[in-house]
């Protein structure tokens, strides 16, 4: 077989035939095309170019979209939703706590330490930072102990010396990048009890549509937070007013951690209630020599609730409590006294704090006891001088408040005076460097016609009553006003602070506090600021702020909301309350804002109630308020 005759493949076989060329094959296929088969072929392209492919572009964009759409919902939700949204956790650095979810959107922690237990060789110490707990998530579910209070009944197992511990409320969504303005609540009890504790925030959060973070804590007080020596703090074996420096402690700890729970550290509101407020009035002047670390504000603006100021001696003036507590501890007479107290157990030295006693120089029993005696005193270190002196000169540091008291403030402290003499010895007892004749003082300027009759009491009960009220509440929380918009050329304060000073008088009428005769008593304004539930729980608040007084709950709290987030009442104010005007009016007189059950409307401060306080500060160096 030739060569031609084998296969391509050469394998045997047939010859195969010829292959045909690319171009017999495109004469042989144009041969065998019909003209309707072009017109064919022309409206599929047509249609392709026209419908399919406009078609597929549309509904690729319209998906690309929608991935957008539903990756960016996705990071907005991851970035505002805990990973459980059960569970909501912050890890501070020193501990890692586990809160719950509350309320409508609203997260609480409650029971974080902010210091290391002030007990042992920590007592009578300034608070120190808690030390490192890696035992994981702690749950925050429950209150610390309250701290240890004097009162007159035995020893309460609720309360204990390890009691240094903080709560938060924060909207359940807030993230670092939040920056929520933060109400730092600090709590009234008259510098002897903590007796605003744990009060509940989520109310106050609920009203302000989760914009703000609400904190509060406790702080030592009593023999705990205010024992007063030389001796205390004697080549460095203790510190003065740790319940104070406990305050600030918390507010370095609010500055430095706040942003986990999704606060502003930079806009921070001191409230207080009482002893809370005294406290936001005395911060002010802490705060003009000893700012944040960072040289920084450790707080923007303050509000106090019913002011209270109580006598504030010098720090060689309390020589004899130390001497008391040191012979009722069986510690009098060693070389180191500290060192002794320190050594006993709690309960010890709790029954110390609770035996009444008198000033020096007064009678004890039956005649009225004092009614504060652990309170701050002027140490030359945290408080340099008397307090009076810094408002006067307008050293204290420059925030936008408010300050403000209720109708009846004394009425919940006085004796029951049934005559001049009762309410003489009432004042001399609580004041003990008061003259008899400054004591008839006082009644010359609270004659029985001062005040009407109250129920159940005596009939110099209401003077005296009044007299207190206003010489330890009404006056000095008038005086802060006043001082902060005097001083409009120095260092520390601005001309704008005459418009950035409000005042209240509380006025809410209670059917069951009438009948006790007391009136609208001490810090009442309270049930509305933080709602009739906070401190009770749901529907145990009194009865008058689920019926009567209902009304005035909301408009109270958006005022205070509305001071929180922007250092002014009226931005956020409720539509229909009035404006609240400033403490100082156009003409120089002093206006407030009155709240009363039907409505709020802005009064006068009267002439006469201004002139019995300044009768008041002329005594200031007498009564040691230093107001």
């Amino acid at each position: 077989m030739t060569p031609e005759e084998t296969s391509d493949h050469g394998h045997g076989g047939p010859k195969s035939p010829p292959p045909i060329g690319p171009m017999a094959r495109l004469r042989a296929f144009w041969k065998s095309v019909k003209p309707w088969h072009i017109y064919a072929v022309l409206a599929t392209v047509v249609v392709i170019v026209v419908v399919v492919v406009p078609t597929a572009v549309l509904v690729t964009r319209r998906n690309h979209e929608k991935a957008l759409e539903e990756h960016r919902k996705a990071v907005e939700q991851a970035k505002s939703t805990p990973s459980n949204p059960s569970i909501a956790r912050v890890n501070l650095g020193y501990a890692q706590y586990q809160g719950s979810h509350v309320g409508t959107g609203v997260c609480q922690y409650l029971g974080m330490r902010y210091a290391a237990p002030p007990t042992g060789e920590r007592r009578w110490r300034a608070p120190v930072e808690p030390e490192m707990d890696d035992s994981g998530d702690q749950a925050a579910d429950t209150f610390g102990p309250i701290c240890l209070g004097i009162s007159y009944t035995a020893f309460d197992g609720t309360q204990d010396e390890d009691c240094l511990y903080a709560n938060v409320w924060a909207p359940a969504n807030a993230t670092m990048d939040s920056k929520l303005p933060v109400w730092l609540f600090i709590q009234g009890g008259g510098y002897t009890q903590n007796s605003n504790a744990n009060w509940n925030g989520t109310a106050l959060l609920e009203r302000s549509n989760r914009n703000i973070i609400f904190v509060n804590f406790n702080y030592r007080v009593g023999l705990w937070g205010f024992l007063a020596s030389e001796r205390v703090r004697a080549n460095g074996s203790g510190d003065l007013n740790v319940g104070l420096r406990d305050q600030r402690a918390m507010m370095r700890w609010v500055r430095r951690y706040i942003a986990q729970f999704g606060g502003d550290s930079e806009h921070v509101v001191i409230v207080g209630a009482s002893a809370g407020a005294g406290s936001v009035a005395l911060q002010l002047v802490i705060s003009a020599f000893d700012a944040a670390e960072d040289g920084k504000k450790l707080f923007v603006g303050g509000i106090g609730e019913s002011v209270f100021f109580p006598a504030q001696p010098r720090l060689e003036e309390l020589e004899w409590q130390f001497d008391g507590v040191l012979a009722q501890t069986g510690c009098d007479g060693v070389a180191d006294p500290m060192a002794c107290l320190r050594a006993l157990d709690t309960a010890t030295l709790q029954s110390a704090a609770n035996i009444p006693s008198p000033f020096p120089g007064r009678p004890g029993l039956p005649e009225p006891l004092p009614l504060f005696y652990f309170t701050p005193c002027v140490d030359g270190d945290l408080l340099p001088d008397l307090p009076f002196d810094f408002f006067a000169s307008g050293s204290f540091v420059d925030v936008p408040m408010i300050m403000g008291s209720t109708t009846d403030e004394g009425t919940v402290f006085s004796s029951n005076a049934s005559s001049e003499s009762d309410m003489e010895t009432f004042f001399q007892n609580n004041y003990p460097l008061l003259s008899s004749t400054q004591a008839s003082a006082i009644v010359d300027e609270y004659p029985l016609s001062i005040a009407t009759p109250l129920a159940q009491h005596a009939a110099w009960f209401p003077s005296s009553a009044k007299a207190y009220g206003e010489a330890t509440f009404v006056c000095p929380g008038a005086y802060v006003l006043s001082s902060y918009t005097n001083h409009t050329s120095n260092s520390n304060t601005t001309a704008s602070n005459k418009s950035s000073a409000w005042g209240y008088r509380y006025d809410v009428y209670d059917a069951t506090n009438a009948a006790l005769g007391l009136g609208v008593e001490h810090i009442w304004e309270s049930w509305a600021v933080y709602g009739p539930d906070s401190q009770a729980g749901p529907g145990n608040g009194p009865a008058s702020y689920y019926t009567t007084a209902a009304g005035v709950v909301g408009p109270v709290m958006d005022y205070w909301i509305s001071f929180v987030r922007t250092l002014n009442p009226n931005t956020l104010k409720s539509p229909d309350a009035p404006t609240w005007e400033s403490w100082v009016a156009d003409d120089g007189g002093r206006r407030r804002l009155l709240f009363q059950a039907d409505k709020f409307s802005m009064e006068d401060v009267p002439e006469d109630q201004q002139r019995r306080c300044e009768f008041w500060r002329d005594l200031a160096s007498t009564t040691e308020q230093k107001v």
